[in-house]
């Protein structure tokens, strides 16, 4: 039997009251969970009114039953027609299907996303556009399959940039290279252990 784990965390930015991350979950109608991760572009009550939106859109036609791909599309011409081309934000779907045993992201997003498993560490970084920007945006998709011990970590821009203002960034690959995925440790102390 496996046993499905999800970390979240939340850093506010400094001197900003509100971030422009949003995170939403959703149990799919056919069975599996979807996660929907967008970045609004620029800080405060503007980005944050954007990725709201944009997770909103996304939910409501993967609560239908729509495809992670199709969804990104769609949710992409929405924010393009209706803010016409002015506006971006970055827009991450990770979707479980567990009759399928695989893990499915679609990343509109320039930062990577990571997979470790026994095999040790891949690096997911084909460049990608954020959505609301140009016409035909696509997301890239990429199929995980789902066993034991595998972690997918994925985030938005903030764990990138995080220290550089002091030239004390975060060397993720080299940390996450580190990961010895047989240790056992949850969701939650793998992402607490990237924001500390």
């Amino acid at each position: 039997m496996l046993e499905l784990q999800v970390g979240v965390a939340k850093v506010g930015k400094y001197a900003t009251p509100e971030s422009g991350d949003t995170l939403e979950m959703i149990e799919r109608p056919h069975g599996g969970f979807s996660f929907v991760l967008a970045d609004g572009q620029g800080s405060g009550r503007g980005a944050k009114t954007l990725s709201n939106l944009v997770t909103t859109r996304a939910i409501s036609m993967l609560k239908d039953g729509a495809r992670d791909g199709a969804v990104a599309r769609a949710v992409h011409d929405y924010l393009y027609a209706y803010r016409h081309g002015q506006v971006s934000a970055t827009l991450n779907i990770l979707s479980v299907d567990l009759t399928a045993r695989s893990v499915l992201v679609s990343r509109n997003n320039p930062c990577p996303f990571y997979v470790i498993d026994d095999q040790g560490l891949t690096m997911y970084n084909e460049p990608s556009t954020p959505i609301g920007l140009y016409p035909m945006t696509k997301p890239l998709i990429t199929q995980v399959e789902l066993r034991p011990y595998v972690y997918v970590i994925v985030f938005t821009d903030g764990i990138l940039h995080a220290g550089r203002r002091y030239s004390e960034g975060i060397d993720l690959e080299n940390y996450l290279g580190n990961f010895n995925v047989r240790e056992g440790r949850s969701a939650q102390e793998v992402t607490l252990s990237l924001i500390h």
